[in-house]
């Protein structure tokens, strides 16, 4: 047996603020009940945008996590991080000031950091001049700014570090935090993903690519995955942060334990900045080694969290690798898309989307796919459009695919002894 097989990874607590809710749990119901979180944009005016709908997070007050001090210091998007986290390990039932710190880490991802600083001080520079720039401008605008403030926070001395690969920067935080504890390089990891870009620029620059879905008039069923009117995804905000922990040292403390992180595979599509391959080799390659990581086969999986964008392009590619690397058995796995009620959040939509397949898992039920009402003559999958399933899930996989053609997966089992 390798190293790399003698550690298990476990998740012993999850924190989240999501456009569903702002704790996991509420997030969770909201699924189940097939609630989206999809409204009008309110932190701006969007007259004159083509896009008026987004995934905001609603009624957050960072003075709850954080003293004035520390708001004014760090952009919006570690504000989010820092309340995951703290509601994360108040989950597990750690405390941060009795662990090893030097076997301690956090592995947090983002798509875009700090936007909502670099907006705030550019439009500053240009009323006032260079020497007004904050001189918090550079620490609040960084994208491994939230990783290093959790490390602060809690006095991690161990690995930490942030992944930036656009849609897929969680996943490959989740991903890289669970290889991490296998490989002995740490025993406990906050493993995770923070985004706040829901500024003017951030929007305008996906609305004039035509990526974002332009139903103002019905903002909870413009994230359609999968459907054949789906015209763009719906960005959204957010945090989500899981405690990632080996699993010995979780028994022995008694902890509570979600479900068990047992394979992890990445690729590139080596294809387009912003399409994915059209029939999904990076995505087929991403999930075979996620599969064959855990030691399991294809036969094995028993539900997929897709990616699921609700974009023309990513719901066929992924559709099709779906298709060809399960080949005869795709028709008994279902498959469905937590963004079609979370919509996007980008850097931190692999993360959100992991925790919630491993509560599929404890809780043997499966969210559905929102607004799926029409299938184009390829989509034959089993996409859950009927509402919530009960089901008995002993391994599931998650997608994420992010621009630049990464491509990230995250083998989920159930925990047993």
């Amino acid at each position: 047996m390798s190293t790399i097989d003698k550690r298990r990874v476990v998740i012993t607590g999850m924190g989240a603020l999501t456009p569903c809710g702002n704790d996991m749990r509420t997030t969770w119901e909201s699924l189940l009940a097939g609630r989206g979180g999809i409204t009008r944009i309110t932190k701006f005016d969007t007259t004159g945008y083509s896009v008026q709908i987004a995934g905001e997070i609603k009624d957050f007050d960072p003075l709850q996590w954080l003293d004035r001090k520390e708001v004014h210091r760090l952009d919006p998007v570690v504000h989010y991080a820092v309340a995951a986290a703290d509601m994360a390990l108040e989950d597990s039932g750690l405390d941060p000031n009795a662990e090893d710190k030097d076997m301690f880490g956090a592995i947090i991802g983002t798509g875009i950091g700090g936007i909502i600083e670099f907006e705030q001080q550019h439009t500053r520079y240009l009323k006032r001049g260079p020497m007004k720039i904050s001189p918090f401008f550079i620490p609040k605008l960084m994208a491994n700014a939230a990783s290093g403030q959790l490390a602060i926070r809690y006095g991690i001395r161990g690995v930490n570090y942030c992944t930036v690969s656009a849609c897929a920067s969680s996943g490959h935080a989740v991903g890289l935090a669970m290889r991490s504890i296998q490989l002995g390089e740490a025993d406990i990891i906050l493993a995770g993903g923070a985004e706040a870009a829901m500024t003017p620029l951030g929007i305008s620059g996906f609305q004039v690519m035509t990526a974002l879905s332009t139903r103002n008039d019905e903002p909870e069923r413009a994230s359609r995955p999968f459907d054949r009117d789906r015209d763009g995804f719906v960005m959204s905000e957010g945090s989500a942060i899981m405690v990632l922990e080996e699993l010995e040292r979780a028994k022995k403390r008694g902890a509570r334990i979600y479900a068990e992180l047992v394979g992890f595979g990445m690729s590139a599509d080596g294809h387009h900045v912003t399409s994915p391959d059209p029939e999904g080799r990076g995505a087929v390659m991403c999930m075979r080694r996620a599969i064959e990581h855990a030691g399991h086969k294809l036969e094995d999986v028993d539900y997929i969290n897709a990616h699921g964008t609700s974009t023309p392009h990513n719901d066929l590619a992924e559709t099709r690798a779906v298709k060809t690397l399960f080949g005869e058995r795709v028709d008994g796995i279902p498959v469905s898309s937590s963004k079609s009620m979370l919509g996007h959040m980008l850097g931190a939509g692999g993360a959100i989307e992991a925790m919630v397949t491993a509560l599929s898992i404890r809780e043997g039920k499966i969210h559905r796919t929102l607004n799926l009402e029409n299938l184009e003559e390829e989509f034959t999958l089993d996409y859950v459009p009927e509402g919530t399933r009960d089901a008995d899930i002993n391994l599931a996989i998650s997608n994420s695919f992010g621009f630049g053609g990464h491509n990230t997966c995250i083998a989920v089992a159930k925990y047993v002894e």
